[in-house]
């Protein structure tokens, strides 16, 4: 029981930690800006609890039992030269951590409910899911090949501009916004191992250049089939058609019974992701799992949590993003005090995301110290805040998201050509893994609350697209931070030469 009593003390500890830095943020603007308590300060504190317990038990689950299996299997994978089940395995794999990942959930809910159902979370879940599969085959195939990055991604965006044109203005901000959650705290850290280990068990491959990179296909394939399936498929609702998220007073009676499906529907999402395991290791590898106790209680946790972080999303940050827009939208606060807010949101959960912090100690290692971890994570958390800001003021101006987000994309391409090739699949993962669990609900509610307050804004085309400036600003300040310190290594070097 004390060993027990002290793991759970830990979790607490760690979740607590990853959330301070919203918290405090949310205090000072509560106290010194909007001045009044939230309506439902009860509501909100049980929901932020749910979602600290929750987002414990799930990092727990995954370092228990998702991480060291797949980390294993592409391992053993790339190790046999079975690269036609490696393949298989990563879009498996992908696919099911996508469709299970909380960051895309939030994102997809709020999509649902602003949309009128037109957008439905699920459909949007599985279309987000499958762009991902498929992309992180291509990228796997580039490394095994050696191909540069920059002969995919280039196309690849250039594909999503043209795209931009011809989607439904309702859904090209969704798009972006979903290619910048889909790599968050499932997905990112998998990909990461998965790249790397690949890259480190291929003769001829640089881990530095060739391993990172596969958060990168996973950003920007969400961006392309969400678009796709825009102009095929999408159907606007019906003006005023409204979806209700959360239970009505008549349902509250069937409280217990609503609590248990929702469970159940969270394991079913989770069932994919045990399926690809247990076929890869004993129908593929014909090998027994090397800890199935340890991944059977790590796969509860992992379903325990998500759960958990679920409810605490529909009555703890989703509320409470809508209260702070709420509140600095109100008569006497200065529109500066949103931007700040936005700024402060931004930098501090990020330095905070666990998926940046595994990115950035991989990248550590591998460049043998050269890109320190502080340094990456500094620079991200700048650029993801100073995106907020300017998607916020696009909202408050009107001004379409495409004219930003297309010049934006143009000046990494260009970019991709001049930087240092070591940098470029960094800072393309690093677009992918700004934003969090717990940043995503908030961004996503100031958007669309931003939308809904602000005259004559529409909240689907208007309200998303904070979360694509915050996954676009890192990958130009990284990049830029790598063609500053080339040119100034080389200047160093050509003075050195000269005496």
């Amino acid at each position: 029981m004390g060993s027990l009593l002290r793991i759970v003390r830990e979790l607490m500890r760690d979740a607590a930690r990853d959330l301070a830095p919203t918290l405090v943020v949310v205090a000072i603007f509560q106290v010194f800006f909007i001045q009044r308590m939230p309506d439902s300060p009860a509501g909100l504190i049980g929901g932020f609890a749910a979602v600290l317990l929750g987002l414990a038990l799930f990092v727990k689950g995954l370092d228990a039992a998702i991480f060291p299996a797949g980390e294993t299997m592409a391992f053993d994978f790339a190790r046999r030269g079975s690269f036609l089940w490696l393949m298989l395995f990563a879009f498996c794999i992908s696919f099911a951590s996508v469709a299970a990942e909380p960051a895309l959930m939030a994102v997809a809910y709020k999509a649902e409910a602003v949309s009128g159902g037109s957008m439905g979370a699920l459909t949007l879940r599985m279309v987000a899911a499958l762009g991902v599969g498929l992309a992180v085959v291509v990228g796997v195939w580039r490394i095994v090949l050696g191909h540069s990055i920059g002969n995919y991604l280039i196309p690849g965006y250039l594909i999503v501009i043209a795209l931009t044109v011809f989607s439904p203005p309702q859904l090209v901000g969704l798009a972006f916004d979903s290619g910048g959650v889909v790599a968050s705290t499932v997905t990112a850290p998998l990909l990461t191992a998965l790249g790397v280990g690949l890259a480190t068990s291929i003769r001829g491959r640089n881990p530095m250049l060739d391993g990172f990179g596969l958060i990168a296909f996973g950003a920007l394939a969400p961006m392309i089939i969400i678009q796709i399936y825009g102009i095929v498929f999408f159907v606007p609702a019906a003006a005023g058609t409204a979806v209700v998220m959360m239970p009505t007073d008549d349902q509250h009676q069937y409280a217990a019974l609503e609590l248990l499906l929702d469970f159940l529907i969270m394991v079913r999402n989770l069932l994919p992701i045990i399926v690809v395991v247990l076929f890869s290791s004993f129908v593929i590898l014909r090998r027994p799992l090397a800890d199935p106790k340890g991944l059977a209680v790590g796969m509860v946790l992992v379903a325990v949590g998500l759960f958990l972080f679920d409810e605490g999303l529909q009555v703890g940050l989703f509320p409470l993003g809508d209260e702070m827009t709420k509140g600095l939208m109100g008569d006497g606060v200065a529109m500066w005090a949103v931007y700040l807010y936005g700024f402060l949101i931004g930098f501090a959960t990020t330095m905070a995301e666990p998926a940046l912090i595994a990115l950035s100690i991989k990248a550590d290692e591998v460049s043998l110290g050269q890109l320190k971890g502080i340094w990456l994570r500094s620079l991200v958390s700048i650029g993801v805040g100073i995106g907020i800001v300017i998607g916020c003021a696009r909202i408050i101006d009107g001004i379409n998201i495409a004219y930003w987000l297309i010049p934006g994309y143009l000046l990494v391409l260009a970019m991709t050509k001049v930087a240092p090739r070591f940098i470029v699949p960094i800072a393309y993962d690093c677009g992918g893994v700004t934003t969090s669990t717990v940043t995503v609900p908030l961004v996503t509610a100031l958007g669309v609350g931003l939308a809904e307050r602000t005259p004559g804004r529409d909240p689907m085309i208007d309200g998303f697209g904070l979360i694509a400036f915050a996954s676009l600003l890192p990958m130009i300040i990284v990049m830029s931070y790598g063609i500053l310190a080339s040119w100034l290594m080389s200047r160093k070097s050509a003075k050195e030469k000269t005496r």
